[in-house]
């Protein structure tokens, strides 16, 4: 008897040790996060271009960079089922983890296809052979000019004004337009509510109920 309580105790210790595991369809945010079922994940070891990040192809011409990186990692998935080893959380309760889909590293064949970078200061550099193969080969983001997202949402951050007061009371819904010119509207609660700011000489503007907004032609955001 005792001997299986050991046994018991023993085998409970190793299930506890085991990295936990995510699997399931994946719904693509962007470049280097998605959703499984109700668990927001974020790509251990790369970074992606943010979707409103703006990058320069090979003839110095301006294009959405990080809604490209979106739909090369839609295409990664392809609609498998994913798996998932979590490693950490963010600071905003997202499932830092190392993702696949049957055999394909998520994370690796991003930084492969030259949509991602390596984030050498989590990934100790597991990436960097892999982004220097993108570079030389001028694949992605490296066929022409860009900003490392991590230096991107520096400059935002340093850049961003305070955030305007609702006109009303109780009109807190951001009607915001991105840069590929949807219209969008963010709802207090949802996760980039609070980082998104209204410009009202670019058309943006504030509504009091998703009703209104829909009716003024913007859609929901979809995060």
């Amino acid at each position: 008897m005792i001997q299986r309580l050991g046994v018991l105790v023993l085998a409970a210790g190793l299930a506890a040790a085991a990295p936990a595991e995510l699997t399931g369809p994946a719904r693509v945010v962007d470049g280097d996060t998605f959703s499984v079922g109700v668990e927001r994940v974020r790509l251990w070891g790369v970074d992606a271009p943010e979707g409103r990040q703006v990058c320069l192809d090979a003839k110095g011409q301006g294009y959405a960079c990080g809604d490209v990186a979106r739909d090369q990692l839609v295409r990664l998935i392809g609609g498998r089922v994913v798996r998932c080893e979590i490693r950490d959380r963010d600071p905003y309760g997202r499932a830092v983890s190392r993702c696949m889909a049957a055999s394909t590293d998520l994370g690796g064949a991003m930084v492969r296809a030259g949509w991602a970078v390596d984030y050498a200061q989590f990934s100790r550099g597991v990436y960097a052979s892999t982004e220097a193969e993108a570079r030389r080969a001028r694949r992605g983001l490296w066929a022409g000019h860009f900003e490392t997202p991590s230096t991107w949402r520096a400059a935002e951050r340093q850049a961003r004004p305070e955030p305007a007061a609702p006109p009303q009371a109780g009109c807190a819904i951001k009607g915001n337009i991105n840069a590929k010119g949807r219209r969008i509207f963010h709802v207090p609660g949802q996760e980039d509510y609070e980082a998104t700011r209204i410009d009202t000489a670019r058309g943006e503007r504030w509504f009091c109920s998703a009703a209104e907004a829909w009716a003024a032609g913007w859609t929901a955001a979809k995060r």
